[in-house]
């Protein structure tokens, strides 16, 4: 089955054919650097991540471009408010956007170009334009005349004829239409300007897009990316400005919007300042939590952002993570070997069946929810299978080489999600566990003895030794007191007659200190 996108261009779900075979050129448009980056932003940032994850799943060989726009009216009038520089602002904010994206395991693109940097290819651009009759210079301003575009508004189906001035359309004394755009801005006292044939002045922030995205991919590229709130007039200018100024179509293939994270109904977003940095959020939550809730919602669905969201992202991470802690207990006490019983073979037709979903649901459109769907069939299975093995009714063996094969199919869909699952899990748990046997060991030498290993199995087996020391000597009471101590820690042990069995704390990611999904109390 082929990749199928959602082109707003088209209003279709369309097959993905690129320009060249085997290749994908992506221009995604990247943070305004004026404030604090918020989960708004992130949206678009993790949405167009896992794009690109499952892009190169598929084997295209992929060029991600996102710019940063760092010339633009919003920066000019903080740093006039601040009294500082342009670039105090920008060089602020982009290393916050920046910090957050790599918190939030968000790819770096593979260029990053900055408007600032590319004045003269928006200064040839506008040349051109003027040359074919698409643009004019006013009183140093120029603008582009979208009456002399017939397809102007393509994109959002907003024609010339029904634009007026205000709304979305700037004003501007010198045109000649109300929906024509700037495209260069004569200088104003105390904003940055270089100079140009049309005197001293900056580009528009339309024209920035299209010379970067043009320098870096050419025309006819694959993918062009953005929230749903940028297809006018940011987007619809951007076309028709490159189009105009290359004499051939199209700019882009495929137009990728994602819609708008919501609060309380509206859109989350500076100008009504109720949005939720990022920053703040990663005090209450782990970035996998953040990036879970972001990616969970199909793309072009809009989403709100609140704490039950949060909650609910916590505990399926919790249930992702202690499947994979479970399924490497078992695989520790299999030693390595298998004999293909029943067990492994349910889990490897589980794996089949939960890798072809999870295939299925992102070829067509990105369905990132129905494929978290296809992820937790399968962790239900190999919660299944070993809860049988940690509960002495099934032999580790039995589920090998099956649960490998499932753990495998788990790390390749969360990889293409871009999740950390393991990562945290090994981390966070084994630590916490490795802390209490030392202070066991100090606690009561004569319990424990020697040293307690690295791993989570090693480390949990030293302690359980010590805790079988107790119950042999009738000390009951401190061996209740271990057993008490290691669930605060993330382990649960049960006494049967067989002897104890522990497992990885409870699966709705809870824990005292911090749980293993994430969430910090």
């Amino acid at each position: 089955m082929a990749l199928r996108l959602h082109n707003t261009l088209t209003k279709r779900v369309e097959e993905f054919l690129t320009r060249e075979p085997g290749k994908a050129a992506i221009y995604v448009c990247g943070p305004t650097v004026y404030d604090v980056t918020h989960l708004g932003h992130m949206r678009a940032a993790v949405v167009f991540d896992v794009l690109r994850r499952y892009l190169e799943f598929r084997r295209y060989q992929v060029t991600h471009v996102q710019n940063v726009t760092d010339v633009e009216d919003k920066i000019i009038a903080r740093a006039q408010a601040e009294g500082v520089s342009t670039d105090a602002i920008t060089g602020r904010y982009l290393d916050d956007y920046q910090r957050v994206s790599r918190a939030l395991n968000v790819l770096p693109p593979h260029v990053e170009p900055r408007a600032s940097q590319h004045i003269p290819e928006m200064i040839e651009m506008i040349e051109r334009l003027i040359e074919r009759g698409y643009a004019y210079h006013a009183e140093g301003d120029v603008y582009f005349e979208v009456t002399k575009l017939p397809e102007y508004g393509k994109l959002s189906g907003q024609l010339p004829g029904e634009l007026r001035a205000g709304a979305r359309v700037e004003p501007g004394e010198f045109k000649r239409h109300p929906a024509d755009f700037a495209l260069w801005k004569r200088a104003k006292p105390g904003e940055p300007s270089w100079d140009s044939p049309w005197g001293k002045g900056r580009p528009g922030w339309h024209i920035e897009c299209s010379a970067m995205s043009l320098k870096y991919l050419g025309m006819g590229f694959d993918i062009h990316g953005g929230g749903d709130d940028l297809i006018f007039p940011h987007h619809e200018n951007e076309i028709a400005q490159s189009e105009a100024y290359a004499a051939t179509r199209p700019f882009a293939r495929y137009w990728v919007h994602n819609a708008m994270v919501m609060v309380h109904g509206e859109k989350m977003s500076k100008s009504l300042r109720n949005y939720i940095a990022v920053a703040d959020a990663l005090q209450r939550y782990s970035a996998d939590v953040i990036r879970y809730a972001l990616a969970a919602v199909h793309y072009r669905k809009p989403m709100e952002v609140d704490e039950a969201r949060l909650e609910d992202a916590a505990k399926a991470l919790g249930r992702l993570r202690i499947a994979l802690a479970s399924a490497g207990t078992v695989q520790a006490r299999a030693g390595g070997g298998g004999t293909g019983g029943p067990a492994s073979r349910a889990l490897q037709r589980a794996a089949e069946s939960a890798s072809a979903a999870f295939t299925a649901a992102m070829d067509e459109d990105l369905n990132t929810s129905a494929g978290l769907a296809s992820v937790f069939d399968l962790v239900a299975e190999v919660n299944r299978v070993t809860d049988q093995v940690l509960k002495g009714g099934t032999d580790a063996a039995e589920t090998m080489p099956g649960l490998q094969e499932a753990c495998d199919a788990l790390r390749v869909m969360t990889a293409i999600l871009g999740l950390r699952l393991e990562d945290a899990v090994d981390e966070e748990l084994a630590g916490r566990v490795r802390d209490l046997a030392a202070s066991l060991r100090q606690e009561a030498a004569q319990l424990f003895s020697g040293e307690p290993g690295r791993t989570l199995d090693e480390v949990v087996a030293f302690i359980l030794a010590g805790r079988e020391k107790a119950r042999g000597k009738r000390d009951f009471a401190t061996a209740d007191r271990i057993r008490k101590r290691m669930a605060e820690a993330g382990i649960l042990v049960e006494d049967l007659p067989t002897g104890p069995k522990w497992r990885v704390a409870s699966t709705d990611g809870r824990r005292p200190t911090a749980d293993a999904s994430g969430h910090r109390a």
